[in-house]
């Protein structure tokens, strides 16, 4: 029997079980069919007696019968005989309260809204999914929209019906599988989540998809979040920019091991905090961009933020969006840009999140061959669903339009990119060509960088990608990924590597060095040195170096100035910039008593320096994409572990000189080819002793000879620091 013919009865027994999926044909006002005047029906559970008054003069006009003991009332409103605005006047106990129906107000989504959602052609999807404030009707309140194509009902339930998912089922858009509702009275703050009745009449209890606060975990409710539209304009300042010419330095934070405040129990620090701490930390290190792991909230800790829950709510660990949003506001007033740790390669199992959110595979793909990290535990997305592919889409635009950060550093591009990953032959299902690649995650990447790049050109998009595909860092439409850069993982492994190995053997190993210049300028790299080589056992950046105490500094001072000078963005993990001596742990501070140290204040110092002269020499970023901007002076002299070259700024009289020591033996006299004559500046020098060196050097200045070396006139005779590299600029030509 069709819904709107089915007995008072029935439709009151379907409602109390939790099977009504179409409540506004029942529920609100309508027409009675024998009279003609408006018939009003509600659920008011608890509820006394229930009276209908004139919302605009508050005039009584009918008091409502009681139908069923659960708390249906209905009645006619024999005065009216066309709709009008109304509301409840509701009696439990010894209170009375004026509440608005709910089911007298008309749908939040028009037609567009639910064809550019099943299409997946709306960025902006997030404007209407989710919970919203708004004022509807002269009405304040809370819209509510959810994707369940498949469910039997949705409820909304929360603070405000006592959690009670017979309060108020949802209206369901058939065409699109959205459910809505505009409740009255709601306000930020309020918890909420969605009760959803399968198809096999299970019931399932799921945060909001498009949530835009959560609880702090272990807690997992949705929190109804104040408008953020409201506190970002369009023409707000935004960080610098990120482009392939510009210096870029990032400092990559866990905000929650940064600093803890032990007198609180080793609490982490706020948003506001950050902004107080971090913030000029960063800004007095010299770097250009703060690169934030994963902020979307996340229920485990021990994740790091790489299994979110809530791709739409910064986590709450450190407080609420509007403080999220001060400190990305803090850190462009400081003139650093934002990049966060986006995960759109796969979502945990976590019963409140998007795995089976409707009692189906919504989310994910049903055979697990295409739906199951096997790595992880975790579910992978569908990219070949439109509506999937859409959530994904909008949730990238959201977190640059709403709170303003100036990049994505997209996490495990290579899971996405490859069907087999991590599998072995058998637990893989080949493309429609039968190929290993998958082509829907490929159009999903290159999709969302068009859209980045197309709605906010100064923005970069980052790839963590870890094998040889080709073009990551290419537009579109000469077949590329569209990203803006691609970590240089290889370049990573190959000289922390060469640093581990003792000095004596580096001769043998000369190649980990200069292999990388091979393949330099075919992407747009980074160099990172991120949070990944300091965990799992990896032990810290300076227990990688050989060699006793000294030794070890030495190395990692050497290191740093050869990848601050090598072509490439860099990017340094938390820690990393004072030689941080233990492995990272994610729930402790870093160990900041190291700064009063004098061997780790002299790294800091050094990572400081080699920031500013980084940003302030033009040669040293200019060309870090492009193979003008590099040279090799000798890449050859493997027995005595030195490497010589030169970096160009698109001036080509603009340039530095580098030299590279990576043994323990000072080499006096040691002849390199210039381009030009005139004086050459040490402009720095690793083993300083303001960095904790040894000060072996050359008293600042080398005149150049006219003896002709590497296929250059002129040259220097330096004298080359043991474990060391210095930076040399010409102050004067010939």
């Amino acid at each position: 029997m069709p819904a709107a013919h089915a007995s008072v009865h029935q439709r009151i027994w379907g409602i109390l079980a939790g099977d009504e999926g179409d409540p506004f044909s029942y529920f609100g006002m309508h027409e009675d069919a024998s009279s003609g005047s408006p018939l009003v029906r509600v659920f008011q559970p608890g509820a006394s007696a229930v009276s209908v008054v004139d919302r605009d003069d508050g005039a009584e006009l009918a008091k409502l019968s009681r139908v069923h003991e659960a708390g249906f009332f209905t009645g006619i409103i024999a005065t009216r005989h066309k709709p009008f605005p109304y509301r409840l006047r509701v009696k439990t106990g010894r209170s009375l309260n004026h509440v608005d129906d709910p089911y007298s107000f008309g749908p939040i989504l028009g037609e567009l809204d639910l064809y550019l959602h099943a299409e997946g052609q709306n960025p902006l999807s997030f404007e209407k999914m989710g919970a919203h404030p708004l004022v509807l009707d002269g009405v304040s309140g809370v819209s509510f929209a959810v994707w369940a194509p498949n469910a039997r009902r949705v409820s909304v339930v929360g603070d405000f019906n006592g959690w009670d998912g017979r309060r108020h089922p949802m209206r369901l858009h058939p065409g699109a599988g959205i459910w809505e509702i505009f409740l009255p009275g709601v306000a930020p703050g309020a918890r909420y989540k969605y009760e959803i009745k399968t198809r096999d009449n299970s019931i399932l209890l799921k945060a909001d998809p498009f949530a835009f606060e959560a609880e702090r975990p272990p807690h997992t409710a949705s929190v109804v979040s104040v408008d953020l539209r409201r506190n970002l304009a369009e023409g707000v300042q935004r960080g610098p920019r990120g482009d392939r010419r510009a210096p870029v330095s990032i400092y990559e934070v866990h905000l929650g091991s940064w600093r803890r405040i032990p007198e609180e129990g080793h609490r982490p620090l706020t948003y506001a905090e950050l902004a107080d701490t971090l913030v000029p930390y960063a800004k007095n290190m010299g770097f250009t961009h703060i690169e934030l792991m994963p902020v979307s909230e996340y229920p485990f800790d021990g994740s790091w933020g790489y299994q979110p829950t809530g791709l739409f709510a910064p986590t709450s660990r450190h407080g609420t969006p509007g403080e999220f949003l001060q400190f990305v506001e803090r850190c462009h007033a400081e003139g650093m840009g934002v990049i966060i740790d986006w995960v759109a390669g796969h979502f945990p199992n976590d019963a409140h999140g998007l795995a089976h959110f409707d009692g189906t595979h919504l989310y994910e793909h049903a055979d697990p061959k295409e739906g199951f990290h096997p790595d992880w535990n975790t579910h992978i997305y569908n990219f070949g669903r439109n509506e999937v592919r859409g959530y994904l889409l909008a949730n990238a635009l959201f977190w640059l339009k709403r709170f303003g950060v100036d990049g994505l550093r997209v996490d495990a591009v290579a899971s996405m990119l490859y069907r087999n990953y991590s599998r072995k032959e058998g637990e893989w299902i080949a493309n429609v060509y039968g190929g290993v690649e998958n082509l829907e995650a490929i159009d999903f990447l290159r999709r969302l960088n068009e859209l980045v790049y197309g709605h906010y050109p100064d923005a970069m998009t980052v790839a963590e990608e870890s094998t040889a595909w080709p073009m990551v860092s290419r537009p579109t439409y000469l077949g590329g990924l569209g990203f803006g850069y691609k970590w240089n993982l290889g370049w990573m492994h190959d000289t922390l590597d060469y640093m581990s190995k003792d000095p004596v053997h580096r001769k043998f190993h000369h190649d980990r060095l200069t292999f990388g210049l091979l393949y330099a300028f075919t992407e747009n790299f980074v160099l990172p040195l991120s949070h990944d080589e300091v965990v799992h056992g990896k032990g810290s950046l300076l227990g990688k170096m050989s060699g006793d105490r000294w030794q070890k500094f030495a190395n990692l001072r050497a290191y740093f100035a050869f990848m601050y000078t090598q072509p490439g963005k860099k990017l340094l993990f938390m820690g990393g910039e004072f030689a941080q001596e233990r492995e990272w742990n994610h729930d402790q501070s870093l160990d900041w008593h190291l700064e009063a140290d004098p061997m780790h204040g002299g790294v800091q110092a050094l990572v400081r320096d080699l920031n500013h002269l980084y940003r302030d020499m033009p040669a040293l970023h200019e060309r870090d994409c492009e193979p003008e901007g590099f040279a090799w002076i000798d890449c050859n002299d493997a027995e005595a572990s030195v490497i010589s070259y030169i970096r160009r700024g698109v001036d080509p009289d603009d340039f530095a000189v580098i030299l590279c020591n990576f043994t323990p033996v000072a080499r006096s006299a040691y002849r390199i080819g210039v381009p030009h004559s005139g004086n050459y500046r040490e402009v720095l020098n690793t083993d300083s002793s303001f960095y904790g060196g040894g000060n072996v050097g050359n008293a600042g200045n080398i005149a150049s000879e006219a003896i002709s070396a590497h296929g250059y006139p002129q040259s220097l005779s330096i004298m080359l620091p043991p474990l060391a590299t210095l930076i040399l600029r010409p102050v004067s030509g010939g």
